[in-house]
């Protein structure tokens, strides 16, 4: 099989420059893009990104094609297209690719959260962009990483196993072939609707912020997230929120992963509660609190992780009454209306479609 060569990775932060440098390092010719220049001056200068690693992991310069805040010069020529922005992003993304985009590039959205690839095709085909590209999205991001300075990115972790899925369905082993020389961690994540529901930072992360709020803004985060942060009754919350994501999911027909056996699945843990099982993984120890409540796992994970899952409850007749509490008191907190700013099957424009008629379209493509 002859690999594709040319990479854009759109978004130059934690992510994006960390999967730039290491893709550039692998030899492919890579294109970074940012919608703020600012934010790429130095790396256009550089012409490349300094990457360090964990022991034995991928580090050194990695020398890039290009930095540009043009959207017409990024896309031109690519052969994939990583987005390794914030979820929230997407919608604007779509809008500003959708011009540019050309017959049998891929889109992988890294990762999509829940209903991110739903979103950007609902976007794409309302800006009447008739490119036959191949969109995929992943489950959560392959690397933990940060960025160390203007051109310097480290990588602390590449994760063994990241499900992808394309919409529609059928195309996804076309990604995993075309992605498998730089990235075999990919694997097959059934459909789009499989890799949404599995999202479980939708579980974790706003509730236990919110349920932690008080001492967040009085130790600005100087405690430990999942740790100190994990009472009993901050477990029991958060066992109630997986029951209603793994409900919701067995209504659409899916067998989607608890909690518990994603702790187990991913760090080899157990316990007879969610409480101890979190308690056992040793990884979570020494992760620090958010040190604000103006924070991702607030304003990224409620409105385009948690609310789709909500959203998709309600539709199909399922009690979602947990999910909705968490969302009522984020949007209380940020006085905001999340309900009207996120995923909804309303703006996805699947509100209408029956549980028979939305497994065709992620798996066929049909939209009726």
């Amino acid at each position: 099989m002859t690999y594709p060569t040319r990479y854009t990775v759109v978004g130059a932060g934690h992510g994006g420059k960390s999967m730039a440098a290491h893709l550039a390092l692998m030899g492919k010719e890579v294109t970074l893009y940012n919608r703020t220049e600012a934010h790429i001056e130095v790396v256009s200068k550089r012409r490349g990104i300094e990457l360090e690693s964990y022991p034995g992991g991928p580090h050194g310069f990695g020398e890039l094609k290009k930095a540009t805040a043009d959207m017409k010069t990024a896309l031109h020529n690519a052969q994939v297209i990583m987005l390794v922005v914030p979820s929230s992003a997407h919608a604007d993304l779509a809008k500003a690719m959708a011009p540019h985009l050309k017959d049998g590039q891929i889109v992988l959205l890294n990762p999509g959260r829940t209903c991110g690839a739903i979103e950007f095709d609902m976007i794409l085909r309302r800006e009447g962009c008739e490119a036959k590209i191949v969109l995929a999205e992943a489950e959560t991001f392959i690397y933990a990483s940060r960025s160390d300075g203007p051109a310097q990115a480290r990588i602390f972790r590449i994760k063994e196993a990241v499900p992808l899925a394309a919409l529609p369905a059928f195309n996804t082993q076309i990604v995993l072939d075309a992605i498998n020389d730089v990235y075999p961690q990919f694997i097959d994540g059934v459909n789009v609707l499989n890799t949404g529901l599995n999202n479980m930072g939708a579980i974790f992360h706003p509730a236990l912020t919110i349920l932690n709020a008080g001492r967040i803004e009085s130790t600005h985060g100087d405690f430990e997230f999942y740790i100190d942060g994990v009472t009993p009754s901050v477990a029991t919350v958060l066992e109630s929120l997986d029951r209603e994501r793994v409900t919701v999911a067995s209504a659409l027909g899916i067998r989607a992963r608890t909690a518990m056996e994603w702790l187990e699945l991913a760090y080899n843990v157990s316990g007879a509660t969610l409480y101890e099982a979190i308690h056992n993984q040793t990884g979570y120890y020494g992760i620090k609190a958010p040190s604000t409540l103006a924070h991702r796992y607030i304003f990224e994970d409620i409105p385009m992780s948690l609310l789709p899952i909500a959203s998709l409850g309600m539709a199909y007749g399922i009690s979602v009454r947990a999910m909705d509490s968490i969302i009522r008191l984020a949007c209380i907190i940020h006085k905001t209306d999340y309900n009207r700013r996120g995923r909804t099957v309303e703006k996805l424009g699947i509100r209408n479609l029956s549980v028979g008629e939305l497994t065709r379209y992620v798996n066929e493509g049909v939209l009726e």
